[in-house]
């Protein structure tokens, strides 16, 4: 199996007659994506907020679902509390989660949240060539994810305090306006139709450096967002908007707003 080893994840086998059913009234993204390919999805609080993103790939008729071992416990104990009487059985699996650019081997899935981000495979541990891990420089996914602002686990998704519209999910294909009810929808839906968004990711330019997380002043030293991942000059910040005109520091510092993303 080529590609490059992605240590960073966790996997589960969801088994039973129920299995998307239960999916389907409880994540962010409609579970039929999955006659496509991979579905990026979220678990929201009922309050929507953020808890986790994760993946989910089709296998025969079992669902694997592809996280952060950050998440992955919290993930599990919520997905048992909703089980309830569903027919559904959750179980860790063994497999190792690669990913890579350039054409797709088969059995890969595109990473459904944008092109740039190639593809995603999922095979038996020490299946790879050896190799494969250490014969060409490693990807800078980082770079990728700053140029097109993608947030990423930990870092600009921050469970119990993101909301998903701020973050992109609509832009990133990891949300679906149609698929009826699911935990945290109608905050969701409602900030979608009825508010202007006053908060969000945006990529910016960076001269200099700070650390993740690093606070963003405007020129009147009040608080207009954090700076987050940094690569090559630029990074992604979630700003208030109203703040964000002109240049903000972030410590030592000197940041600016691009438009946003298409």
């Amino acid at each position: 199996m080529p590609g490059e080893r992605d240590p960073d994840r966790r996997l589960f086998r969801l088994t039973g007659e129920d299995s998307r059913d239960f999916l389907q009234g409880l994540i962010s993204n409609d579970i039929g994506g999955l006659d496509r390919g991979l579905v990026y999805a979220a678990l929201l609080t009922p309050q929507g907020k953020y808890l986790a993103d994760f993946f989910l790939v089709p296998d025969g008729t079992d669902v694997l679902l592809d996280i952060h071992f950050s998440l992955a416990e919290g993930l599990l104990r919520r997905l048992n509390m909703y089980r309830l009487r569903a027919k559904v059985q959750i179980h860790d699996v063994e497999l190792e989660v690669r990913r890579d650019l350039g054409e797709a081997p088969k059995g890969a899935f595109a990473d459904p949240r944008h092109p740039d981000l190639g593809w995603r495979s999922y095979g038996a541990p020490g299946t790879a060539d050896a190799a494969a891990d250490t014969a060409a420089d490693p990807i800078d996914w980082d770079a990728i994810r700053v140029a097109h602002c993608i947030p990423e686990t930990g870092i600009e998704l921050i469970p119990e305090d993101t909301f998903l519209l701020e973050v992109g999910f609509e832009r990133l294909h990891g949300v679906d306006f149609r698929k009826g009810c699911y935990v945290g929808q109608e905050v969701t839906a409602r900030m979608k139709h009825k508010t202007e968004l006053r908060k969000g990711l945006r990529r910016v330019q960076v001269e200099g450096a700070a650390p993740v997380g690093t606070d963003l002043l405007d020129a009147n030293g009040k608080v207009a967002g954090k700076l987050y991942t940094q690569s090559g000059g630029q990074g992604i910040a979630y700003l208030r908007f109203d703040r964000a005109g002109g240049t903000l520091t972030a410590g030592a510092a000197s940041v600016t707003a691009a438009p946003a993303p298409a």
